[in-house]
């Protein structure tokens, strides 16, 4: 499905709701399938949460959790954890192009029984489920958090607890910190402390746990009013102490003109003042961010260097080529190195260009906002289901870009 977006007006004024953190719904599933007294309210409603609920909830021999990374990871230490289940864990074409090596290595070193039947290193897998009795492991942190996250919960079911010894630079910390205040929350006592995590020996407590709003979802809004021409939008449910590092973006977005203030379950973000005339940002900790960001300076027509960005060549795709691939196709002047990304200032954006999204729900909604500058055409539209399924709707509900097939 394609659409066709351009602008009905440049000043933005109106409410949404925005779903649950794809992030935290994904970590309390796990917790809640060790812990079944647990109960998840505002559960994200993304096809990679949907996914992940009913692979917990099936007794199938063969889980295909298609493009859902999270899950992959989740799903991988969840299975070589359960004593007598034999599942084969299997996925789309690219995410069978995923590493997956670095997890399942910590994991054989724990004594997990975990087979490649295809391509070594990468999905699918055949997991045999045991006992895990070993409390100790070492794993690379410079490649995923989401390894370590899914070690972390597995560490949380354990008689003996966990130790998880880190290797190298930490990649997207606030993600580890997120998982070990959800463990917290449900009664499992942590420690971070220099390279190591220690997951000690709990019992898991069933709570009730309502899950905020996905802050990754409202970096796209953030991008509406800094293009916008005048703007205020309250979005819901969010507070001021939040468990998700993209919660960066509110210091990010202050450098191109957009405010953002808290009420009681919301933030109010407006347009104030001008953007910076060079946006230099190391995105090590908030990867997920780098394409709204690199498209909104674009839109602005201000220069930015990230960096940081080394995860994102092993997303849905290489976001790194993709990003520079479809700016180019604008009219950018945008070079990419395999951690880095550089954008000169530009003056114009051409008009009726076609954005391909390559399965990433994050380069269709990354670009939609640049239809304020010029009208432009998203290529399978319907991919935003993965992390935001009603997307659309809400940008038609601000009534400031006319959405259509062309």
């Amino acid at each position: 499905m394609e659409l066709l977006l351009r602008a009905k007006s440049q000043h933005l004024k109106g409410q949404l709701v925005i779903g649950g953190s794809k992030s935290e719904s994904n970590r309390l599933l796990i917790l809640q399938a060790f812990e079944n007294g647990i109960i998840i309210e505002n559960l994200s409603n993304s096809d990679d949460t949907l996914v992940l609920q009913k692979a917990l909830q099936s007794s199938d021999k063969t889980i295909d959790i298609h493009h859902a990374g999270t899950a992959m990871r989740f799903l991988t230490a969840y299975y070589a954890g359960q004593p007598g289940r034999e599942v084969v864990l299997t996925g789309s074409k690219r995410m069978k192009q995923r590493p997956i090596r670095p997890l399942v290595d910590a994991l054989r070193t724990l004594g997990a029984n975990i087979q490649y039947l295809e391509k070594e290193g990468f999905p699918p897998l055949q997991i045999k489920g045991c006992k895990i009795e070993k409390n100790e492991v070492k794993i690379s942190a410079n490649i995923s958090s989401q390894y370590i996250s899914a070690l972390m919960l597995l560490g949380s079911s354990l008689e003996n607890g966990l130790k998880i010894h880190l290797e190298g630079k930490i990649t997207s910390a606030p993600y580890l910190q997120m998982t070990l205040q959800l463990l917290e929350k449900v009664g499992v006592k942590t420690e971070f402390k220099d390279q190591s995590i220690q997951i000690f020996p709990s019992k898991i407590q069933a709570k009730t746990i309502a899950v905020e709003s996905d802050w990754s979802s409202a970096s796209y809004f953030y991008s509406l009013v800094a293009l916008s021409a005048s703007a205020e939008i309250e979005l819901s449910v969010y507070h001021e102490q939040s468990l998700q590092g993209d919660a960066a973006m509110i210091e990010i977005y202050k450098q191109l003109g957009v405010e953002t203030k808290f009420k009681e379950d919301s933030i109010l973000i407006s347009k104030k003042g001008q953007a910076i005339s060079l946006l230099e940002l190391d995105l090590n900790a908030t990867p997920d961010l780098a394409q709204t960001i690199a498209v909104t300076c674009f839109g602005l027509g201000i220069a930015c260097k990230l960096s940081g960005l080394h995860t994102l060549k092993i997303k849905e795709t290489d976001r790194l080529l993709a990003l520079q691939k479809e700016l180019q196709k604008l009219g950018a002047n945008v070079n990419v190195t395999e951690d880095s990304l550089s954008l000169e200032k530009s003056s114009f954006i051409l008009e009726d260009v076609k954005i391909a999204t390559y399965q990433d729900h994050r380069m269709a909604m990354a670009f939609a906002p640049l239809a304020l500058k010029a009208p432009i055409i998203i290529e399978d539209a319907e991919v935003v289901s993965k992390s935001f399924p009603n997307f659309w709707e809400c940008l038609k509900k601000l009534q400031i870009i006319s959405v259509t097939n062309p």
